[in-house]
């Protein structure tokens, strides 16, 4: 049976039974130290910088850490912090990343501690990934001589804007010594309370395109002397809808989206011009390869034979997140002892991305969805919305399951 057990901090499922000592008493200090999460996350939350444009924040998480005692890396990869937490006694190294950027959004939730910047939102939970990450730090530090291995804490800038900040931040060896990597994402969809997983692809590459049509304009009242640009893409626009429902193979996933068609100006003016942008997500990266080819061949043969020109630009983003079989078992295993099993679940991958990808093709690892939407409370926007906010009590639920694999994967637990 289920059991929610509610200290007056927080809500999670708990079950601690053949937990060992060292586990144990990490759970306990994070339920303490709740109250310091939600502390941090509001800070954050007030205080929110964009990619690639992250200053204060990763002064803040660096300046936290410092104060711990933790050894710190500034500026890696640009604006990445990295932390050292070297235990008492020999063994393995195991890292965890949070990201920590926020999104162009006008934030419309109201709370008391809404953005204090215009156009500034944190609209995807990242507030709350940076402020899990550095309490559990925290807590790893009050138990630091009891730990085996290292642990090393990734705190990445630029999550949500391509090439993003993962790559730049292995380049500069974020990832030097890791064996294996952890990360979690505090998810609105799915309720406080569930810890989701799912091995191998749990989320998709994420690519865009842009297709430029080139045809030849007119008066309205003369279509014949034109090459209708609107028309044109128009028919592109059909063509594209057929590649996933006509060429990919139904047991494969992909979505091709065109959300963008920019063309003409004035009623009586036939548009020379035509502009599609769009996205396509797929898991595999001979489905991913098969529909860049067929977008294009769609594109010239419409072109052709409208007597229009075309130019077609594809930028693949994040490749998908694949996580290992292995570390994802051993997630599952470790997630049950602390968590009511009932709760820990195999979910359906989602077409988001997400460039812990990058990651994951270095070392092995996973990556999983911490529940933090509450209908009762309101809580049911998706991410990227003005009004998202999460349930805070899912920092601390995240914070065990991230502290709990860690210290199984440095204790040499076996599959």
């Amino acid at each position: 049976m289920r059991k929610l057990v509610s200290t007056g901090y927080q809500l999670f499922v708990l079950n601690t039974k053949g937990v060992v000592r060292v586990r144990a008493t990490l759970l306990e200090r994070l339920e303490a130290l709740y109250p310091e999460m939600v502390r941090l996350r509001r800070a954050f939350h007030a205080d929110p910088e964009l990619s690639f444009e992250e200053v204060r924040t990763p002064q803040a998480i660096a300046a936290y850490l410092e104060d711990l005692g933790v050894e710190v890396k500034t500026k890696v990869g640009g604006r990445g912090v990295v932390g050292y937490i070297r235990g008492g006694k020999p063994g393995k190294t195991v890292a965890l990343r949070a990201d920590f950027d926020a999104l162009p959004i006008q934030e419309e939730t109201g709370l008391s501690f809404t953005s204090q910047h215009d156009g500034k939102m944190h609209a995807c939970g990242h507030d709350g990934h940076t402020a899990t990450l550095l309490v559990l730090a925290k807590a790893f530090m009050q138990l630091r001589e009891d730990l085996p291995g290292t642990i090393v804490l990734i705190h990445q800038f630029a999550e949500e804007l391509a090439p993003g900040g993962a790559v730049a931040m292995i380049k500069d060896g974020c990832l030097e010594g890791v064996d294996a990597i952890y990360g979690t994402h505090l998810w609105s969809p799915f309720p406080l309370g569930d810890v989701c997983y799912h091995p191998g692809a749990i989320m998709a590459a994420a690519d865009r395109f842009k297709i430029e049509i080139q045809g030849r304009g007119g008066h309205g009242a003369s279509p014949h002397e034109t090459v209708d640009a609107v028309v044109t893409g128009a028919s592109v626009v059909s063509g594209l809808q057929q590649i996933v429902s006509r060429n990919v193979d139904p047991q494969h996933s992909a979505v091709v989206t065109v959300a963008s068609f920019h063309a003409g100006g004035a009623f009586n003016v036939i548009s020379d011009t035509a502009v599609l942008e769009g996205t396509v997500r797929t898991f595999d990266e001979s489905v991913q390869q098969s529909v860049i080819e067929k977008m294009e061949q769609v594109t010239k043969g419409v072109c052709e034979a409208s007597g229009a020109t075309y130019a077609f630009s594809y930028y693949k983003g994040y490749p998908a997140v694949l996580n290992d079989r292995k570390e994802t078992e051993r997630f599952v295993r470790t997630a049950g002892e602390i968590h009511d099993p009932s709760f820990v679940k195999e979910m359906v991958p989602v077409m988001a991305g997400e460039d812990f990808s990058y990651y994951l093709q270095q070392v092995p690892g996973t990556f999983f969805f911490t529940g933090a939407g509450n209908e009762e409370k309101g809580i049911v926007h998706p991410h990227h919305h003005p009004k998202f906010d999460l349930d805070e009590r899912a920092m601390v639920i995240a914070a065990k399951q991230l502290g709990s694999v860690a210290l199984a994967f440095l204790e040499g637990e076996s599959n």
